[in-house]
């Protein structure tokens, strides 16, 4: 079996929940709690673990040969047990009575498994749940990792839901992509404030591993950071909290005390509280803030705003060490808002070199028209990571949204579709690397405009405008965009031109000329319908 297909069958087990009244917002939540308990025995038994997390008692094995009401108890039990550290045992002295007892003090499995509990009522559906996960062939699923399988779930979710982590869930492709060009590396500091599933941690991770040999290469001091000290998140969603530290612990990521992610609000308390980064990935969720929450309650921002994302990015560039990089997911709005957002972007380019925006495509979030960017910067300048004044000198614009497919289920977005700019950007982190304006094609064959020709030859300026990578002064920016970085040059091919559509009383003329046909089609549909029936 495939990961895909075990992340279908694992997803199928959704029916088996919508049977026992779980509605569909609380699906995977259900399923991991069970899920996970599997996944820490599967790898136990590989030797992937070498120390099983769950106490005895509160393993696979606990369950998987019991039936009935028996069986359904003692899985609530077990989920008490983790939530709590505490199992309730008859109390020998006092019959009839129950008492407290340890099990555990692991402070990582009680926030996974916080407040955690099942709403199953029928003990059948958790039964058949039991037998299906011990059909599958967990070898198979082993070779890829069974972390890896647990992101699919997390992605399938995200596809198939319409709320809560499928409304703004990160491609994975982008999220490796935007790895690649950060290149992250052992003995640095990876944050994300606002950590989701943990997605960019992971891949972070994932990417150094392949680096080192899966830290095969390593000494004791710099593993052990890797594994508690390297990756901070922060989430302010309890659930998503919970299917990010599962999703960290299945990855070999174990963090400090409370876990990778810690629960708590990035525009608050916690964020306030994080140290500075190396690195800093993130896909801030959009919105906007109402009446004094959230982004209003951190007194350490110079720019208050109740746009979200406009605090992130605040926090974002203020939290990154001198020399520092980051990559961030933005909407639109960022590049363009007036008032507070020219001051937030005048300030990221004064203390930043703000070096490469990424014009994404639409659709390639699971919420439609979503238009973003990601923005890639380094904390000080080309020369001095200590200096916080001017420090954007040239903004290199990738247009990938222009004449681009129509992204969705059938045409999925994917490592193709970046791999044109990857080659843009070029291998230094910080996108100093010699860059060319001029077309990147979606081949193995680069298409460029010499940077000489651009001064000899008068026609190269048209053959920039077709072009999807150019350059622009931050003098330009500043004298020519009033500091808006909303910049476009590209005419989509699919355009109307407003200069060249008809008179309005043709284009009435030639709607109802439409809808009387489509009238008329119906009538006849509606006739042939009646005498069939008759």
């Amino acid at each position: 079996m495939t990961n895909n297909d075990i992340v279908q069958k694992l997803w199928n087990l959704c029916d088996v929940l919508r049977d026992d009244g779980i509605n569909y917002s609380d699906y995977v939540t259900e399923l991991v709690l069970l899920l996970f308990i599997k996944m820490v025995h599967e790898n136990t038994e590989a030797g992937t673990l070498k120390k099983h997390p769950l106490p005895i008692g509160c393993r696979w094995q606990d369950i998987s040969d019991k039936s009935g009401i028996n069986l359904l108890n003692d899985y609530k039990a077990i989920l008490f047990a983790l939530s709590t550290g505490k199992r309730l045992e008859v109390d020998p002295e006092n019959p009839g009575q129950t008492k407290e007892v340890q099990v555990h003090e692991d402070p990582l499995i009680s926030a996974i498994y916080a407040d955690a509990q099942t709403r199953l009522r029928e003990p059948r559906h958790l039964e058949q749940m039991i037998k299906t996960l011990d059909q599958i062939d967990w070898f198979s699923a082993a070779k890829d990792g069974l972390g890896d399988l647990y992101e699919g779930l997390l992605e399938k979710n995200a596809s198939e839901t319409k709320s809560g982590a499928g409304q703004y869930f990160t491609p994975r492709a982008l999220i490796n992509s935007m790895v690649r060009c950060m290149k992250p590396q052992v003995g640095e500091v990876i944050q994300d404030p606002a950590a989701g599933t943990a997605g960019f941690l992971v891949a972070a991770d994932q990417y150094m591993r392949e680096q080192t040999d899966d830290y095969f290469d390593l000494n004791s001091k710099q593993s052990e950071f890797q594994k508690n000290d390297a990756f901070v998140g922060v989430e302010l969603v309890p659930n998503t909290r919970r299917l990010a530290l599962m999703n960290c612990l299945l990855h070999g990521m174990e963090g400090n005390d409370e876990g990778v992610i810690h629960l708590g609000n990035a525009l608050g308390d916690a964020g306030k509280a994080l140290k500075s980064a190396d690195i800093i990935l993130a896909n801030p969720p959009f919105g906007t803030s109402k009446g004094g929450e959230a982004s209003n309650t951190r007194d350490d921002l110079t720019y208050k705003t109740g746009n979200k994302q406009l605090a992130f990015l605040q926090h974002i560039y203020r939290n990154l060490k001198p020399g520092g990089r980051a990559a961030v997911v933005l909407p639109d709005n960022v590049l363009f808002e007036a008032g507070v957002g020219t001051d937030v972007r005048r300030d990221l380019m004064n203390k930043c070199n703000l070096h490469t925006i990424l014009r994404l495509p639409t659709g390639i979030f699971y919420a439609q028209g979503v238009k973003t960017n990601v923005l890639f910067f380094t904390k000080g300048s080309t020369t001095d990571k200590h200096q916080q004044e001017n420090c954007t000198e040239n903004v290199w614009v990738y247009d990938l949204r222009s004449n681009m497919p129509n992204f969705g289920k059938r045409t999925p977005f994917g490592d193709s579709h970046l791999a044109p700019f990857e080659t843009a950007y070029g291998d230094n982190a910080d996108g100093i690397s010699p860059r060319t304006q001029g077309e990147y094609s979606f081949g193995a064959e680069q298409i460029a405009v010499d940077k000489q020709a651009a001064v000899e030859n008068e026609n190269v300026d048209d053959k920039l405008l077709h072009s999807r990578w150019r350059c622009f002064s931050r003098d330009w920016i500043a004298n020519t965009k009033g500091d808006s970085l909303d910049i476009s040059w590209l005419k989509d091919k699919n355009s109307v031109d407003a200069a060249d559509l008809p008179e309005p009383d043709i284009l009435a003329r030639e709607a109802k000329d439409e809808l009387q046909a489509a009238l008329s089609e119906i009538d006849e549909l509606l006739a042939a319908l009646q005498g069939a029936n008759r």
